[in-house]
């Protein structure tokens, strides 16, 4: 089962960071949409945190799916999601007709958190550059 762990960790870093490989490439392919959104929920300075949160999911997504600095990742990653997380679903004050799908995604997030942390306690496995 040892040799089995190695993969299995390999597989389960890459669907973890799929995620925010796939989300961080979307923020620049509509890079001026995301800016509106994040301007329209009243944050300041929406063009500063759309190249922030490019930064950390496509950086921090790619150094996951390699294992680089997979600890370091994983750090910005708890931050970001306990951050992001209640300012995008809160879902107790969310209009009824949303409040489902916004407890939803806090829960989805709530998992990545979990994998964050899971990350950051145990490392990226063998089969990564850390390791290499």
């Amino acid at each position: 089962m040892d040799g089995q762990k190695d993969w299995v960790a390999l597989v389960g870093r890459a669907l973890f960071a799929l995620t925010f490989i796939v989300t961080g490439w979307q923020k620049i392919t509509a890079f001026s949409g995301t800016v509106g959104f994040l301007a329209s929920t009243g944050l300041p300075f929406p063009s500063l945190l759309t190249v922030a949160s490019i930064v950390v999911e496509l950086g921090g997504g790619l150094a996951v799916l390699f294992g680089w600095k997979t600890r370091w990742a994983a750090l910005g990653f708890i931050v970001f999601v306990i951050v992001v997380t209640p300012i995008f679903h809160a879902f107790w004050s969310a209009p009824p007709a949303q409040a489902m799908m916004q407890q939803v995604n806090f829960l989805k997030n709530v998992a990545i958190l979990g994998g964050a942390l899971l990350l950051l306690a145990f490392g990226p496995g063998r089969y990564s550059v850390d390791r290499a």
